[in-house]
Formats: C-alpha cells, structure tokens, sequence
C-alpha cells in the first residue's frame, strides 16, 4: 500500500514539475517575441516552411473531408426529407470545426515534428549552447521565430483549407447528387455568418502556437543521442494533438457557451 501511495505521489510531482517547466519555457518565450532583436530572416524562413509548403497537405485534406461530409450530410438527411440543408452543414462544419481541427492536425504531424526533430539535433550536437557562446539568445533566435509564424500562418492556412473544403462539397453537391449550382451557393453564402470564419481563425491561431511552442519546447529539453531526438518528435506531435482537440473544446465553449 505504501509503495502504491509512493508511485501516485511521484507521478503526480513528475507531472507537476512538468507542468512548471513548460510555464516557464511559455513565458520566457512569449516575452523574447515582443523583445528587440527581431530576427527577421528566422521568421520568414519559418513562415515560408509552414504557410507555403503546408498548402498541399491542408488542401488534400479540407478537399476530400467536405466531399466526404458532402456525402454523409445527404445520406443522413435523405432520411428526413432535408437533403436543401447540405450547404449549410457543409459551410457551417468546415469554417466553424473541420477546416480549423484537420488544417491543425495535419500541420502538427508535418511542422511539429520539424521543429521538434531540429531543435533537438541542435541540442545534440551543442549548436545551441554555441548560440549562448556568441552572445545570441536561443529562446530569442530559436523560438521566438516559430512562435510568430505558427500563430500567424495557420489562420492563413485555415482560410484557404476552408475555401477548398466548401469547393469539395460543392463539387459533390451539384455533380455527384444534382443539387442546382445557383442554389447550392445560394445556401452556402445565405446561412454564413462573420462569427463562423472568425471562430475558425481564432482557433487556427491558437493552434499554430501550441504546435510551434509544443514542438520548441520538446526540442528544446531533448535528450542525448538519436533516441532522444526521437522521443521529443515523437511527444511533440501527440502533445501538440492532444492539446489542439482540448483546446477547441475551450475556445468552442468561448465563443457559444
């Protein structure tokens, strides 16, 4: 019993300290992105490698998930006599939920580990503590960076995801189950609002920084070796998952609760 008392005690002040730990690493690395010097080349290197090279998988990804729901929607509702509420559903779930939670996922498995694998080589192979040798911050030249793209870009990435994501369900509404075009978008744009893109973009920002800072932050306590490097990437991508879906439940309950 004691020895059962003994493990509880010592899981639970490992996850603390844990928990302290990525406080700190937060704040630290939230307060060097509004200190001078800003290292511009670092950022634009960082927004390039995840808005423009992301395109591709978030597009795939939006494309055949409105399709995908396109079908399902007219299926499950065929059974109500409401197949005209298809746009709607297909708009509402990619702008409000889909696009935002996939475009998130999916840059988390490509970015996250990235960054994680990167930093942590740097780790490794002592680049960082030679950053501190020439008087250059690593939070400040490494994370800093990340950070500001990923909350930057994935609203981006989230914008366009959204856009292919309803074209998806278009192209299945009107050629796969002869919906009229024109009334197709007519209930596609008529039952939009500017709240429903604005809580997917709020919600890919906050995405982008719990990816950036996940993926920095595994990097950044990496342990010696080639396992260690992939630990980090490996719990850099489950983390930054994880806290992707915790996340949209608070900012869902934020804006509708």
């Amino acid at each position: 019993m004691i020895g059962f008392l003994q493990n509880i005690g010592r899981t639970s002040l490992a996850f603390l300290a844990a928990i302290g730990r990525l406080s700190i690493f937060t704040a630290s690395a939230v307060r060097w992105t509004v200190q001078p010097p800003f290292y511009f080349r670092q950022m634009l290197r960082q927004i390039i490698d995840i808005g423009y090279f992301s395109l591709p998988v978030v597009g795939l990804t939006t494309l055949f998930s409105g399709m995908v729901l396109a079908l399902q929607s007219y299926t499950g509702f065929a059974r109500f006599s409401a197949e005209d509420t298809v746009a709607t559903v297909v708009v509402l779930s990619v702008t409000r939920e889909l696009g935002p939670v996939l475009a998130g996922l999916m840059v988390a498995g490509r970015i996250g580990a990235s960054m994680a694998a990167e930093i942590g080589t740097m780790r490794v192979t002592d680049q960082i503590d030679a950053l501190d040798t020439l008087s250059t911050r690593p939070m400040q030249y490494l994370v800093a960076p990340r950070l500001l793209a990923g909350t930057i870009c994935l609203p981006f990435l989230v914008l366009v995801g959204d856009l292919i994501g309803v074209f998806g369900g278009y192209l299945v509404g009107v050629y796969r189950l002869g919906f009229n075009a024109s009334i197709y978008l007519a209930r596609t744009i008529e039952f939009l609002e500017v709240a429903d893109v604005t809580l997917g973009l709020v919600k890919a920002a906050v995405f982008g920084f719990l990816i950036a800072l996940m993926g920095c932050y595994h990097g950044y306590h990496s342990g010696r070796g080639a396992e260690g490097v992939g630990r980090a990437t490996t719990n850099a991508v489950v983390s930054s998952s994880i806290l992707i879906l915790i996340a949209n439940y608070f900012v869902t309950a934020l804006f509708f609760g």
